[in-house]
């Protein structure tokens, strides 16, 4: 079996590799490069990820190559993300990253000669009748499958995670063990086009800034100034900067450009019961029991609820318990009742 296997300098694709290597394979290595924009001078590790993954293709006997997929990023997810912002949305550009770029056009170009793609996500593959359903890694606080909630049924049938049934401490004994170059390598943190960034400053330098009023919700008081809706998410609280605080960012008016927030540690106003979505993908198939489970960030935790679809098409998810920080044009990813298995997301509205 030819397997390619998508490298990026950090320990857990490192490991991908060691563990392929142990069950008779020899992958052919491939660095994905994007970067930032020429025009930007960013701290990035690019460098450093493509010395420590040459080491990894010479250590192993695999065949390496650099993919510059750079072009097709900025084309495609970058001008997503600035789209999603600029409407005063909530972006999720790794997921879109992963359907797009990884899985999208890594495999136009290079991908489609081989039998299967290998990546260190923590993550699993499942065949149930004749089916492949994407499910969830052991490790609750690793688990990636809400950065693979986009993917399509053909592109997560040709996945392998080798890594995917391991706890991370066990990836890290195993990289440890193994001598690997990057075995006690800090985990990349943020949007992967970033380096070390603020995403703030990104979106600035972009977008620029549009002053409006912050104003309290419950009273209607101008409580200060914003300097562009783009930068402020639905439940966001920390790095404000309004004073009398806390606040927490409840509503955004598009049309008046006003950011609304409610006073206090958790106003009840930041909380919904109930999510309405669009656009709803599933990877495998429908759906057939409304009980699911979902999440609507990266977090270990799962809600409970029920998911049935509106007369209009659109989709109606009724949350067991209040949520905190719904924010329209996040992810919310579904998953059967144990979130064992993940059946696809939803665009929030």
């Amino acid at each position: 079996m030819n397997i390619a296997a998508l490298v990026s300098g950090g320990v857990d694709s490192a490991v991908s590799v060691h563990l392929l290597k142990e069950q008779g394979y020899t992958p052919h290595l491939f660095y994905i490069k994007i970067g930032p924009d020429r025009d930007t001078e960013w701290n990035c590790t690019s460098e450093e990820d493509v010395e420590i993954c040459r080491w990894l293709a010479k250590r192993y006997g695999c065949p390496f190559d650099i993919i510059d997929l750079h072009k097709e990023y900025w084309e495609q997810v970058v001008a997503y993300t600035m789209d999603k912002a600029r409407q005063g949305l909530t972006p999720n550009p790794d997921v879109m990253c992963n359907k797009l770029i990884k899985f999208g056009c890594f495999e136009a170009k290079a991908g489609h000669e081989f039998d299967k793609t290998a990546t260190g996500h923590y993550a699993a593959t499942e065949e149930i009748d004749g089916k492949v359903w994407l499910a969830t890694s052991p490790d609750p606080v690793k688990d990636q499958t809400d950065f693979l909630c986009q993917l399509d049924y053909a592109q997560v049938s040709k996945l392998m995670f080798p890594t995917g049934h391991l706890w991370k401490h066990e990836v890290r004994d195993i990289a440890d063990k193994a001598g690997l170059l990057n075995a006690k390598r800090r985990d990349s943190q943020g949007i992967c086009f970033l380096g070390d960034i603020d995403f703030r400053d990104y979106i600035k330098a972009h977008l620029g800034e549009n002053p409006g009023d912050v104003r309290e919700l419950e009273t209607g008081h101008k409580i200060g100034e914003h300097k562009g809706l783009w930068f402020y998410t639905i439940g966001q609280r920390k790095g404000l900067g309004f004073g009398g605080g806390p606040w927490f960012v409840v509503k955004k008016n598009l049309k008046r450009n006003i950011l609304f927030v409610s006073h206090g540690y958790e106003p009840e106003k930041v909380y919904k019961d109930h999510i309405e979505m669009h656009d709803m993908h599933f990877i495998t198939e429908p759906l057939e029991c409304p009980s699911v489970t979902f999440k609507i960030r990266h977090t270990p935790e799962f809600h409970k609820g029920i998911l049935v679809q509106n007369p209009d098409g659109s989709w109606h998810l009724q949350a067991e318990e209040k949520i905190h920080g719904v924010a329209p044009g996040q992810f919310c990813v579904i998953y059967d009742e144990n979130h064992h298995l993940c059946y696809g997301s939803g665009e929030i509205e």
